[in-house]
């Protein structure tokens, strides 16, 4: 059975619809409130799991997630919400000294958002944990990586699984205020930030980067250590280059309503196509689906789709590049 791992974080989410985004010193009034599982790494697993669910009779992928919960009541569900979608979470821990983690979001009217994170626990999977990791990355082909993890975590790790043979994948988000070391980069086979976190990667100021701009962002980031870059570009889909060989391939046009966890929806797709032994541009395809659907609905690990979905939008649009 093919098998990937993801490495990161568990956070629960307390989301607010508002009209708009506060701007400094104002208060707004929100509409709904929500309390969703959530964190960076755990969405990612989640999304995976439900895409690994091919369907009676065919394999699925085996999906393991590697995190840190407190000693509270956030714990049990977080790890219930990874179980329900078929995910392995014997390497999630308790940190006894560390609540769990939570994020604080506010979605506006047009989907867009803004975050605030309160690690907790996630800090607590330290770099002397990582030795451990080796028996969960065992007969794994691909690991996924964030950064709401300590920086030094992460680096181990993507060298254990380089070691062990799995190919890697870094999303680099949230951004630190630091930059990513080239020793850490150099352990990556694919990177994949959106446009604000490419810009700032490379020390330039935030803009709106065109298909046609692309290709001279993924040349400059991939000149930084990773073997291979994948630009995700919002509503124009995503950008892929290591160097020899490119694609763009286009996004899935639809009406979003948040955009919280994109970008884990897509991560979490083409891991699971990667690991099924597609090839590069069917993944990137797979990818784009499944984050277009995940942004039609609120939240994070809820708005994730099932294979099933994701299947059918491909199917609707047999011609879209």
């Amino acid at each position: 059975m093919p098998a990937l791992v993801v490495v990161g974080s568990l956070n629960m989410d307390f989301v607010v619809s508002v009209e708009h985004l506060p701007a400094p010193g104002e208060t707004v009034l929100g509409r709904d409130f929500q309390m969703i599982p959530g964190g960076k790494g755990a969405n990612q697993a989640c999304a995976a799991g439900k895409l690994s669910a091919r369907g009676i009779g065919k394999e699925r992928v085996a999906v393991r997630m590697i995190g840190r919960v407190g000693y509270d009541v956030f714990a049990d569900h977080l790890k219930a919400s990874l179980s329900s979608a078929g995910v392995d979470v014997s390497a999630v821990h308790a940190a006894r000294s560390q609540p769990t983690g939570v994020a604080l979001i506010w979605v506006d009217r047009a989907g867009q958002n803004s975050i605030v994170v309160a690690s907790g626990a996630n800090s607590a999977l330290t770099a002397s944990d990582v030795e451990a990791m080796r028996r969960v990355f065992g007969g794994a082909s691909h690991a996924l990586f964030q950064l709401e993890s300590p920086l030094d975590t992460v680096a181990a790790a993507l060298a254990l699984a380089r070691e062990e043979g799995l190919a890697t994948i870094l999303d680099p988000a949230p951004a630190p205020a630091q930059p990513l070391a080239r020793g850490l980069l150099e352990q990556v086979d694919i990177l994949t930030p959106n446009e604000s976190e490419a810009l700032l990667r490379l020390g330039r100021p935030a803009a709106r980067v065109s298909v046609d701009g692309a290709p001279a962002l993924a040349v400059a980031l991939l000149q930084l250590g990773p073997r291979a870059v994948i630009l995700k570009l919002g509503d124009q889909g995503c950008f892929y280059s290591d160097g020899r060989a490119s694609c763009h391939q286009p996004a899935f046009p639809v009406e979003a309503r948040d955009t919280t966890a994109a970008g884990d929806t897509f991560n979490a797709a083409l891991a699971v196509a990667l690991a099924e032994g597609k090839l590069i541009p069917a993944a990137l395809r797979f990818a784009n689906a499944a984050a277009a659907i995940s942004v039609t609905r609120m939240g994070a690990q809820s708005s994730a789709p099932a294979r099933a979905e994701v299947d059918g939008m491909l199917s609707l649009v047999p011609n879209h590049p």
